[in-house]
């Protein structure tokens, strides 16, 4: 039951920590510019309360993704989840403090928030799988 815990709160800790990186990495153009929905609120506070959010919602998904037995299909899964949730995130971001006040479309909001986010995503993702199933990469190393 302890191990459990530790590693939850390892995991938390960790999706907490990257989501905040990643969304200052991929969507930081933006810090400067003025929410539609929240006129008082600073980038720094969607930030914390994204990732805060993302990370009780992520944490979840993650404990239950263990129970997998397949390390590939448990690692996949992980892998699409961080990807897509983040992505969702920094859409949300550049709808609220950019595209609200302009005339994009849809595509157009993809388009700018895929340019600006993919290798943001794609690098913290990679890092936190690392670093979340370091026991499993340090064995595949040692074979």
């Amino acid at each position: 039951m302890i191990n459990l815990l530790t590693n939850t709160a390892r995991t938390a800790i960790l999706i907490w920590i990257c989501t905040f990186i990643q969304i200052y990495w991929s969507m930081g153009v933006l810090t400067d510019n003025t929410s539609s929905g929240c006129l008082d609120c600073s980038f720094f506070h969607d930030a914390f309360f994204i990732s805060l959010f993302s990370t009780l919602i992520l944490t979840v998904l993650f404990v239950l993704l263990d129970l997998i037995k397949k390390n590939s299909v448990k690692v996949a899964a992980k892998w699409i989840l961080l990807m897509a949730g983040w992505f969702f995130w920094d859409y949300t971001i550049f709808v609220d403090r950019e595209s609200s006040w302009s005339t994009y479309d849809l595509k157009g909001e993809i388009y700018c928030t895929l340019y600006t986010s993919a290798i943001p995503i794609i690098i913290l993702a990679a890092i936190t799988l690392i670093i979340l199933h370091l026991d499993l990469v340090l064995s595949k190393l040692k074979k």
